[in-house]
């Protein structure tokens, strides 16, 4: 195994003493630290590349914090490796653009499943295989974001599909790309069949964990929408992520409570 033999991960520099079974994998590395302040006796346990990695206590409960850069591959190193720390409960908590024009800046986004516009997924599942999400998952961060939510414009929260990808500036400026045709007759059928927001790490993160037999889930704040925009329709913007914080750690105490009372842990 050479590189890959040592307790300590080769990329998140952790041992299976450092991390928690439940991970919250937010992408920014500099988000971090706001995540883990929700914790009790958080400290930084590693850092190294895009990976800062902290743990803290939910209760009696270790619950660690470790960002996956953007997109796929970084990410899905990330799940591998603190798999590997055994860990086996993950709740991305991202940023997004809205698609579906009933989503505005500032809502909250419970993804059931991520449409597989990543390469790295292909390297997990065949590709008529659906990236979803953990049922149990899902549902603590469906509670948590109906506790969380109002029924005003950037407060609101959804439930449904959202795309991954790899490309931020295909998504946002497809006519500069040769396949630039391509990208937008892809994005009118995602719209049409009622995509809720585009992000990059979902379908990646829901993949290793389908293939690895673990649980995971997302929420996603919506940081603006570009089709209402388009659309001539008012909208929100904002890039305040703590309800979709909030959102996760919530969802977290949910599950392991849970799972006590399940006797899993």
């Amino acid at each position: 195994m050479g590189i890959l033999s040592n307790d300590i991960q080769f990329h998140i520099k952790t041992s299976s003493t450092q991390i928690g079974k439940y991970v919250l994998l937010p992408g920014d590395p500099g988000r971090v630290p706001l995540i883990a302040s929700k914790l009790t006796k958080a400290a930084r346990v590693s850092q190294n590349r895009e990976y800062n990695v902290y743990s803290g206590f939910l209760g009696s409960e270790k619950v660690s914090v470790c960002s996956t850069g953007i997109g796929g591959p970084s990410a899905a190193i990330a799940v591998e490796e603190l798999i590997k720390c055994g860990a086996h409960t993950f709740i991305r908590v991202g940023t997004s653009g809205g698609m579906d024009l009933k989503v505005m800046g500032g809502d909250l986004v419970v993804a059931q499943a991520a449409i597989r516009g990543d390469g790295t997924s292909r390297e997990y599942l065949t590709p008529d295989y659906p990236a979803v999400a953990n049922y149990m998952v899902t549902k603590a961060l469906v509670e948590e974001a109906e506790a969380l939510s109002l029924d005003t414009d950037g407060n609101r929260f959804h439930v449904g599909v959202v795309q991954s990808k790899d490309s931020f500036y295909g998504e946002v400026e497809p006519e500069t790309m040769p396949v630039g045709d391509f990208l937008e007759k892809r994005w009118d059928s995602y719209l049409k069949s009622g995509c809720l927001v585009s992000e990059m790490e979902a379908a990646t993160i829901f993949s290793v964990a389908l293939t690895r037999r673990v649980r995971a889930g997302a929420v996603l704040l919506a940081l603006w929408n570009v089709e209402r925009s388009k659309a001539g329709l008012p909208d929100t913007v904002t890039e305040d992520t703590e309800r979709a914080v909030m959102c996760a750690v919530g969802a977290v105490k949910r599950l392991i409570a849970a799972d006590k009372a399940d006797k899993l842990i």
